[in-house]
């Protein structure tokens, strides 16, 4: 199949390129044209406008920052749906909000292109690996025809129900991973400044009933688990600024459905805290900084 690619960040390039390893030839675009060169020495071509690449493509996906961006890339004047030709399937990978995802979705509808939503959860690494999760919403058959590109870059491919539900499905399980993380940095910070050793204490929580991701694989701990961020200095993994931005769509989201998220709503603002002190780029467990002592 030739695939119009849209978005070729840390997530986005990895994901080009597990498409075509699988035989796929790829149209590619970047607003960085660096980004887009070095697909180009792996062979793909290099489209020169977000319009150009859903030009002559049998499908178009999308990997994109934010909602605005989205909205900019589909529904701009030079956007995909001013080219792309009708019945062309649209696969969109970002994680945006559920109201954008949903709108765009329609516009593409009248313009005769079915569209999932599919953001994905896994990180750089799981991209790298293209096992991914890809939590889809939109209509069955569109998932059905969508699903053997999304598992050429992943291992879960989940339909999570009508257009705008794979982004439901995103933001709210990042809410309760934001809110299990501060959980753990609060315990596990509290156990060492009253004298317990943070690994035995860990142990213990993991064989007990306040085990959970962040505590027996995830630790935020210093020291208490190898190849996790916190053993390097919280470098890599899922940065601390990205998960504020799924916290505040999850928040808006909420504000939009009248549907209370106390401690979502408190996670927000410590993550937001977080990012202005300084923290932004480090991995999202870093959190547990705002509880250490200098």
């Amino acid at each position: 199949m030739k695939i119009g690619f849209i978005g070729l960040g840390h997530m986005g390039n990895p994901m080009a390129r597990n498409l075509a390893k699988h035989g796929h030839a790829l149209k590619v675009y970047d607003v960085v044209p660096e980004l887009a060169r070095k697909l180009a020495e792996q062979g793909c071509e290099v489209a020169t406008s977000a319009v150009d690449c859903a030009r002559g493509v049998e499908m178009v996906v999308t990997m994109l920052p934010s909602s605005p961006h989205v909205r900019s890339v589909y529904l701009g004047e030079y956007g995909v749906l001013a080219a792309i030709a009708p019945g062309t399937p649209i696969v969109d990978c970002s994680t945006i909000d559920p109201l954008t995802a949903r709108e765009v979705a329609m516009d593409a509808k009248a313009k005769g292109c079915p569209m999932i939503d599919a953001p994905v959860s896994g990180g750089v690494a799981g991209a790298e690996a293209a096992t991914l999760t890809f939590m889809v919403g939109g209509d069955v058959p569109d998932f059905e025809r969508s699903k053997a590109v999304l598992q050429c870059m992943g291992k879960n491919v989940v339909h999570c129900g009508g257009s705008g539900n794979g982004q439901v499905a995103k933001i709210c399980n990042n809410m309760m991973l934001a809110i299990e993380m501060i959980a753990t940095a609060e315990g596990m910070t509290l156990a060492a400044q009253l004298g317990m050793d943070p690994k035995v204490f860990a142990s213990i929580v993991n064989t007990s009933s306040g085990r959970c991701w962040s505590s027996d694989t995830y630790n935020p701990f210093p020291g208490v688990l190898e190849n996790v961020p916190a053993s390097r200095d919280y470098a890599g993994g899922f940065g601390a600024d990205l998960m504020l931005k799924d916290l505040t769509l999850v928040t808006d989201a909420a504000k939009s459905a009248r549907q209370p998220v106390l401690l979502g709503a408190l996670a927000q603002q410590i993550y937001q805290k977080h990012s202005v002190d300084g923290h932004g780029g480090k991995d999202f467990s870093s959190v547990i900084l705002q509880y250490m002592k200098a």
